[in-house]
């Protein structure tokens, strides 16, 4: 009897055994509602062509990994929705915790009250944060986040378009769009000042002026950095044209702003990678979703909740509640399409909100707009460097115009071992040659002078 090393059950006899007992003669049977046009009938050329041991695989694995740069020493300046944080080591012991790292999804409430309570403290710490009273637990990411968000306000107002700002993160664009398409929801774009970036609430007006509006969407701060000083306007003509109102905001930038719900959002979401996440190479990364309270907004509402009640023996306890919203349980009559989620994030999140808490938070979003805005400072001391690009309020992001070509000074960035700005010329051309910077907490006042004084060398030789 022949055993792979890799896969259980893999001899002939106990394949035959199986196939017996489930009713079927051969495998293929399983797949025979798959048209044979998209059938591949050959052996894939994978791998080295032999099974490899723990030793072999882990020689390989660690040379690919090793073409890898990591940036640290000055950590990345790249914008562009995520940015370089500092991530306090205690966030990483605590969510590898087996009792986190293997129960993170609890499908099973009555066995999982840690994993639940985690959640629930989540949830919480997200409320104070934007002060709304609803968090779920969690979504998938902020891309993801939009989506959803945009689907659940065409289901609570039975509309069909989708207004959001032309300056609008041009990834979540993208999720959004194929996430609505099924649904025959329309997104629009809404015009904005090419000095600002700002909003044009006369073009926002006429077109919400069209009664199939479902919400209307911003970013606080926007994708570019800025912040849209006309929020409060644009959630009230939402309101006055009976439009849901979404916010999708930067979770440390809520130390110094207004949270969503003080700004009358009926639904906020945000990328939670800045809450203690790191880069990940791209993920995992966290998707926040908090509504204000109101039955039509929280029935419809994605993703699970985690309530606190009493058990029988009237002690404190935790369950999930209204999880008939997600596909395990709802299949294709479910609102969401999420199941296992980022939820050992959400966890991490939590722990991240309570070492802070409210003072570090302020404290943090304090010294990141500081240092943004010295970044921006010194970059405008160079001759026809324009930082930010937009005259307007920016937090942490900010666009950045060169009058250079920007790949030769990005290559040159990186030669001297600076990860420069995000380019961002082809996707918003009004701004001419623009890169997306980020600047963090992570950057020291010798990482800002070292991006000036390169910056500064590289154009003078192009002049």
């Amino acid at each position: 009897m022949t055993v792979h090393p890799w896969l259980p059950n893999s001899p002939k006899e106990i394949k035959k055994e199986m196939l017996l007992k489930i009713g079927v003669k051969d495998v293929s049977e399983l797949y025979s509602d798959v048209p044979d046009t998209v059938k591949l009938n050959k052996l894939l050329n994978v791998g080295l062509g032999r099974p490899l041991s723990e030793i072999e695989v882990k020689r390989i694995v660690l040379e690919k990994l090793s073409r890898n740069k990591i940036y640290i020493n000055p950590p990345p300046f790249m914008g562009g929705g995520v940015c370089y944080h500092h991530v306090p080591s205690v966030v990483k012991w605590i969510v590898s915790r087996g009792s986190f790292l293997t129960a993170y999804t609890p499908y099973q409430a009555e066995i999982s009250q840690g994993i639940l309570q985690a959640l629930f403290e989540y949830q919480s710490l997200i409320a104070d944060l934007v002060e709304m009273e609803v968090v779920n637990a969690s979504m998938y990411d902020g891309s993801t986040a939009v989506a959803e968000a945009f689907l659940m306000a065409s289901r609570v107002t039975r509309k069909t378009r989708m207004l959001v700002p032309g300056t609008m993160n041009p990834q979540h664009l993208e999720v959004a769009k194929t996430w609505v398409y099924g649904k025959k929801l329309k997104i629009e774009e809404v015009g904005f000042n090419e000095k600002t970036g700002f909003m044009d609430l006369t073009d926002l007006e006429e077109k919400l002026k069209q009664s199939d509006v479902a919400g209307v969407y911003v970013e606080y701060p926007s994708y570019l950095g800025f912040i849209d000083e006309g929020i409060r306007k644009i959630g009230e003509l939402a309101h006055q044209y009976n439009a849901l109102f979404i916010v999708g905001f930067e979770p440390l930038s809520l130390g110094i702003l207004e949270p969503p719900g003080k700004l009358g959002a009926d639904i906020a979401i945000a990328e939670g990678q800045p809450l203690g996440l790191g880069l990940n190479y791209g993920g995992p990364y966290l998707g926040v979703f908090a509504v204000r309270w109101d039955r039509k907004l929280v029935r419809q509402l994605p993703g699970r909740l985690i309530g606190l009640t009493e058990d029988a023996d009237g002690k404190r306890a935790f369950a999930m509640i209204l999880q008939t919203r997600e596909q395990h349980i709802r299949r294709e009559h479910a609102t969401s399409n999420i199941t296992t989620n980022e939820a050992l994030m959400a966890i991490a999140a939590a722990v991240y909100l309570s070492l802070l808490g409210k003072k570090g938070i302020v404290e943090l979003a304090q010294h990141i707009a500081l240092k943004a805005a010295y970044t921006a400072k010194k970059l405008n001391e160079i001759p026809d460097v324009k930082a930010p690009a937009l005259e307007s309020k920016h937090f942490k992001e900010f666009a950045v115009r060169f009058p250079v070509e920007y790949k030769g000074l990005y290559k040159y960035l990186k030669d001297h071992n600076v990860l420069g700005g995000y380019y961002i010329g082809d996707k918003y051309p009004w701004l001419g040659e623009c890169a997306l910077f980020c600047v963090t907490e992570a950057h020291s006042l010798k990482d800002i002078d070292l991006l000036f004084k390169l910056i500064k060398e590289y154009i003078e030789t192009k002049r």
